[in-house]
């Protein structure tokens, strides 16, 4: 039996409120579960003690009987030290799309022609009072 430790979704529509179980993983996410872990409750502030509270003995437990917490799971537990920080690469996520690349490069390109365009009128009139010191004469 392939046991997970996951959050099974309570509470009223848009007020969310999650039990922490200890499930088989073929049963549905708010079906069976063998035994409630804990709760986690989004509405609160994040640095609140009661958004998340687990029994870690129980959560041991299932962990030593070989239980495979979900990724929100594994994260609670690695904020509450019982787990090893994963190294997470959401690869795609940071990256700007096609279009939001091609404005960068045209932004980039205006820049370095208006550089450009700085530098060459801050020269003619250094050039400029000269010749006209030699009209003058």
């Amino acid at each position: 039996m392939a046991m997970k430790i996951r959050l099974a979704r309570g509470g009223s529509k848009k007020r969310p409120f999650y039990r922490v179980v200890a499930t088989d993983s073929r049963m549905p996410r708010d079906g069976r579960f063998i035994e409630k872990l804990g709760t986690y409750n989004p509405q609160l502030p994040k640095d609140s003690e009661e958004r998340v509270k687990l029994d870690m003995e129980r959560v041991q437990y299932w962990l030593d009987q070989g239980a495979q917490p979900t990724d929100r799971v594994s994260r609670f537990l690695e904020a509450a030290g019982v787990l090893a920080k994963k190294d997470r690469a959401n690869l795609k996520k940071g990256e700007p799309g096609k279009k939001a690349k091609d404005r960068l490069q045209e932004k980039a390109d205006k820049a370095a022609a208006a550089a450009e365009a700085a530098a060459a009128p801050a020269e003619a009139p250094a050039e400029a009072p000269a010749e006209e010191a030699t009209a003058e004469e």
